[in-house]
């Protein structure tokens, strides 16, 4: 569940608490008059279940609450109540499938910014990747990859561009483009230190790698893989299923790709440089491509679940008066 404190103008007050009271998926509505002061109004406290959740947020919106008041949400870890129990059960749906927008949206809005932080994982990750390339190590490969940070400007991405929102948009590619051309440029440098301390030579690069050679020969299943890693990730970012999300880490190669476009430039092996650049292109637009596809699906299954629940809701009512 979600617990939802709401301030709402008094003028709004009472449209806001008959909107949550006629829901059947909100549970232990209190509204306490006058409590709020910046801004000014009344208080308005309840508990949605996940699966109504959205429809409660949008439905808040319309009404203006957003515009003159406050909406603010957090997780219910735990909800010893029948009230609870029979809103979960009364909605349609189930939580673990919802999507709340408005929280997929603020998440991934805050991966886009290009922090230091953000900076310096993509640029450990992609000089990891480089020496696991080198040293043909897939430990070195799943460890770079765990650690890359690009999967967030990735679904922020995808869920920028279904609800054409062209700053978040542009904040996205802004984060991966400089993102992965800081780390590989990095990737070049080091690679170029550690040939001169004798570290790595030419030669490792050259030599027949059948762990890792993967990562600059694309093919066709690196489509695929890409795809169902799209899909995946998106799935466990609606449902919050962060150990599904460290699996599809670990599936997508766009770390590798860009370390071995670094060490193979560095090198001045351009065949499989290109092959590199090819691999990192292919993934990061099926990804993209399958997140979007996903989050579509997701988006039109529950307004269809949305509008049983408001011809349900008329029904009652017509019945009741």
């Amino acid at each position: 569940m979600l617990h939802l404190r709401i301030i709402a103008p008094a003028d709004l007050s009472a449209a806001v608490a008959e909107l949550l009271a006629d829901d059947p998926g909100v549970a232990h509505l209190a509204v306490i008059p006058g409590a709020g002061r910046q801004p000014a109004g009344d208080l308005v406290l309840c508990d949605v279940v996940r699966e109504s959740a959205d429809r409660v947020l949008r439905r808040l919106q319309e009404l203006g609450v957003e515009a003159r008041g406050g909406i603010s949400a957090d997780d219910v870890e735990l909800t010893l109540s029948e009230a609870a129990k029979r809103a979960a059960r009364d909605a349609p749906g189930h939580g673990e499938d919802a999507v709340v927008w408005d929280e997929i949206a603020a998440k991934t809005g805050e991966q886009t910014v290009l922090t230091g932080t953000y900076l310096v994982l993509i640029m450990v990750a992609t000089m990891i990747a480089g020496i696991g390339v080198l040293l043909d190590q897939p430990i070195l490969i799943v460890g770079a990859m765990v650690v890359g940070p690009e999967f967030g400007p990735l679904a922020a991405l995808c869920v920028a561009l279904l609800r054409r929102n062209r700053r978040v948009v542009a904040r996205s590619l802004q984060a991966l483009a400089v993102g992965f051309l800081a780390a590989m440029v990095v990737t070049v440098l080091s690679t170029w230190a550690l040939t001169a301390a004798g570290l790595v030579d030419r030669s490792m690069l050259l030599a027949d790698r059948p762990l890792t050679d993967f990562i600059w020969r694309p093919d066709a299943l690196s489509w695929v893989v890409g795809l169902l890693a799209g899909v995946a990730g998106m799935l466990s970012l609606t449902a919050k299923k962060s150990g599904s999300l460290v699996g599809v880490l670990i599936s997508v190669t766009t770390v590798p790709a860009a370390a071995n476009v670094a060490v193979a430039a560095a090198y001045g092996v351009w065949r499989e440089a290109g092959g590199s650049a090819l691999q990192l292109v292919i993934n990061l637009a099926a990804i993209v491509l399958a997140g979007l596809l996903t989050l579509g699906v997701q988006r039109l299954w529950w307004w269809h679940v949305g509008r049983q629940v408001r011809r349900r809701t008329t029904r009652e009512r017509v019945a009741g008066g």
